[in-house]
């Protein structure tokens, strides 16, 4: 999809994306880490449906839209950072980091980092 039509009449969203550097030294020196993808994680997202008529495409197969937020959005990076924030917003910075669909957990034992995974996944 080519989204450049809509992108430059969107409002952009200035939701501020973490500083991987940052990201990393907060992960420094940790003894166990594991690493997550949020699969598909933007298509987790679900678009107003009032929004929806925006992102219709034709094709050969008729004209669809979609009902949940796609790559090419100029909003769908912010948007999903926001949404993984305010969810974990009582883990990141702590033995969580998240920048888009990629999770980082981080323990300082092989049983604390499990105790930290469980919880990202409650």
């Amino acid at each position: 999809m080519d989204y450049r039509k809509l992108n430059s009449a969107t409002c952009k969203d200035h939701f501020p994306m973490p500083f991987i550097d940052q990201m990393l030294d907060r992960l420094a020196g940790r003894s166990f880490y594991c690493f997550l993808d949020g699969y598909s994680g933007y298509n987790q997202i679900n678009i107003a449906l009032e929004d929806q008529k925006k992102t219709t495409f034709t094709c050969p197969y008729g004209t669809f839209g979609f009902s949940r937020m796609p790559f090419g959005l100029c909003n769908a990076p912010t948007t999903f950072q926001r949404c993984m924030m305010s969810i974990f917003s009582d883990m990141v910075e702590d033995f969580l980091e998240v920048f888009m669909d990629d999770f980082s957990v981080v323990g300082d034992s092989f049983e604390h980092c499990l105790n930290n995974l469980r919880q990202v996944l409650k």
